[in-house]
């Protein structure tokens, strides 16, 4: 059987680090993983991800250029800043902008308009210890009123088609890096002094 990647009902429903940057929402989207490991084994891999840096752990032919996610932490790519770009391809200028940082908790990210006013939608990776040396990898996507499906989709398809992409991206990649953290160990200790990101 499949690892589940649903978010329990009180995780759904209760508010995540992230949902104060929009107040007003179209849909919101919340998944997540349990995984064998302490949060400062998981956010390394989090703090690397990227098109053309440690990749998104999902389906890389889509979003990688065909090339392979990391399959090890990446010293070099352990600091990460509110305002870096996360490119959703490779060489690409643009991609997710980092919204808010809390090392080993929580990495917001989001989609700026060119206007520079509030995101588009955010997306939210947030770490919780459940127990002694367990992580709960909580995920949670949320788009703004207004907001405009990709690749020019209809308006209709954010509460039909979208979710559906969504939960086939994300499925692959949450349990794409549980596997990686939990086959790694101590991810963290591969890392340099300064690898728990945050600002400079």
């Amino acid at each position: 059987m499949g690892r589940s990647v649903h978010a329990r009902r009180d995780e759904r429903a209760r508010s995540l680090p992230g949902d104060d940057i929009l107040p007003s929402v179209l849909g919101s989207l919340t998944h997540a993983i349990t995984i064998r490991r302490p949060p400062r084994d998981v956010w390394p891999w989090l703090v690397q991800m990227g098109a053309g840096r440690a990749g998104w752990y999902s389906y890389d032919f889509i979003d990688n250029g065909g090339q392979p996610s990391a399959e090890r932490v990446i010293p070099e790519l352990q600091r990460i800043d509110e305002g870096a770009i996360m490119p959703w391809l490779p060489g690409a200028t643009e991609g997710f902008t980092v919204l808010h940082v809390e090392p080993q908790r929580c990495l917001i990210m989001g989609v700026l308009p060119s206007d520079g006013r509030e995101p588009t939608m955010t997306w939210a990776f947030v770490l919780e210890e459940i127990e002694g040396g367990i992580t709960r990898l909580i995920v949670r996507a949320r788009a703004r009123s207004g907001y405009r499906p990709p690749f020019g989709l209809p308006t209709w398809t954010i509460r039909t088609l979208v979710p559906w992409g969504h939960f086939l991206m994300l499925r692959k990649q949450l349990v794409g890096i549980a596997r990686r953290v939990e086959a790694s160990g101590s991810a963290s200790s591969a890392a340099s002094p300064d690898a728990r990101g945050g600002h400079r």
